[in-house]
């Protein structure tokens, strides 16, 4: 099948009975579920615990949050010409815009966006790439410049510059044009030109907009996308024949199988044997590939994401991770679990989580004062940076109208 089929995915998961692992097809839990983890949030910060109890709350809320973010980015976050944050190319501004456009399309021709979508033109190369000149991020600058332009694209407007960076997208994806075979571990990634290696942050940042652009499961980039993606679980067969893959076992997603592999999880047990350790928002990261490649739950490769992500269910850290990366992770966690359709889930102690009124009491207690949003925790990978981070929050704070 190339679409996810969520009856399936519930069915299979109750027919398997996967240790402590509930999934229900409900708008709603027990309110003492949906305030575990928000409370355990508000008491570590020393904020007031919020809690939803209807989905018209949860949604007033939202509405509430979003209008304070978009004030602080329109006001506050942008320079004169245009951009957010340009030391990053147009990344941050495209994440902006995509951001203030996911909850107003209205304002698609408001001042604010228009100079925003300009920068993001002015940064069109010949090649079809979307990046500043001489970007070492052309996959992640290029990949998020698509979502805001598919966002904004009215009547069209933007469909030259979106075809062509479709083809710029696949054209430097790691495959035989790179020299690539598909016995080579970086095979079907994207990845950070520094680094010389694909990754998986930026083969799901791939897979995004080539989602984006129209193409489906079947899309041959996407599924070359898969073979990498696929080698970065750990879960041993099924795709992975790494020499990682049967080291540590959890169903988890580390950052790279490529180039000897690498994990960002620094780990107190040493090496583990020579295993990569998972961590949160790569394996949302990785399941959300998966489903948008066109994986169900009769695939063991979902069975063994969604066996970690119920045992290391969390809203106060990225697990493994601690505060480092937690925006991005509310994000992939986020548009990982709307893409599966799945509404409430049960963890491995047996409490239900409405993960969309959870994540958003969470966003609404760390919002700040003048609307934006910051990891006062750790500042890892740009997450000091407000107008990235209220960039997340926003992208974060879609998924959870109910």
């Amino acid at each position: 099948m190339n679409m996810f089929d969520a009856s399936r995915f519930f069915a299979s998961y109750v027919s398997r009975s996967l240790p402590g692992l509930l999934l229900i097809a409900a708008s709603a839990v027990p309110s003492r579920a949906v305030a575990q983890d928000v409370a355990s949030t508000g008491e570590e910060s020393g904020g007031t615990v919020t809690q939803f109890e209807s989905p018209a709350q949860t949604n007033a809320a939202i509405d509430k949050s979003v209008e304070l973010a978009i004030g602080f980015l329109k006001n506050r976050g942008q320079t004169p010409d245009g951009a957010f944050s340009p030391e990053t190319g147009v990344a941050v501004t495209s994440l902006c815009v995509r951001a203030i456009l996911e909850h107003r399309p209205s304002d698609v021709d408001s001042p604010a966006v228009q100079k925003a979508l300009q920068y993001i033109l002015e940064n069109v190369r010949p090649s079809g790439g979307i990046h500043a000149t001489g970007s070492m991020y052309r996959n992640y600058e290029t990949s998020v410049a698509v979502g805001a332009l598919v966002a904004a694209n009215r009547d069209d407007r933007y469909e030259s510059q979106l075809k062509r960076a479709e083809a710029y997208l696949k054209e430097i994806q790691w495959d035989e044009g790179e020299g690539v075979e598909s016995s080579d571990t970086a095979y079907g990634g994207a990845g950070y030109g520094k680094h010389a290696r694909p990754d998986l942050s930026n083969t799901s940042f791939l897979v995004d907009a080539l989602k984006d652009l129209g193409n489906d499961a079947d899309d041959e980039a996407i599924q070359k996308a898969l073979r990498f993606v696929s080698r970065t679980q750990n879960l041993a067969g099924h795709g992975n024949d790494t020499e990682h893959a049967d080291k540590i076992g959890d169903g988890g997603f580390y950052y790279t199988p490529a180039a000897g592999g690498e994990t960002k999880v620094v780990s107190e047990d040493g090496d583990n044997g020579g295993g990569l350790r998972s961590y949160g928002s790569m394996t949302y990261a990785g399941l959300k590939s998966m489903i948008y490649a066109g994986l169900t739950s009769d695939d063991p490769r979902v069975a063994a994401a969604m066996d970690f992500i119920q045992k290391t269910y969390s809203l106060n850290e990225n697990p493994g991770m601690g505060k480092a990366g937690l925006y991005y992770y509310y994000h992939t966690f986020g548009k990982a679990l709307a893409a599966a359709d799945i509404r409430v889930l049960t963890d491995s102690e047996g409490t239900n989580h409405n993960w969309r009124r959870e994540l958003a009491a969470t966003l609404v207690d760390a919002q700040q004062a003048d609307g934006s949003w910051v990891n006062d925790g750790n500042d890892r990978w740009m997450e000091g940076n407000r107008n990235l981070v209220t960039a997340y929050a926003l992208l974060a704070l879609k998924y959870c109208r109910e």
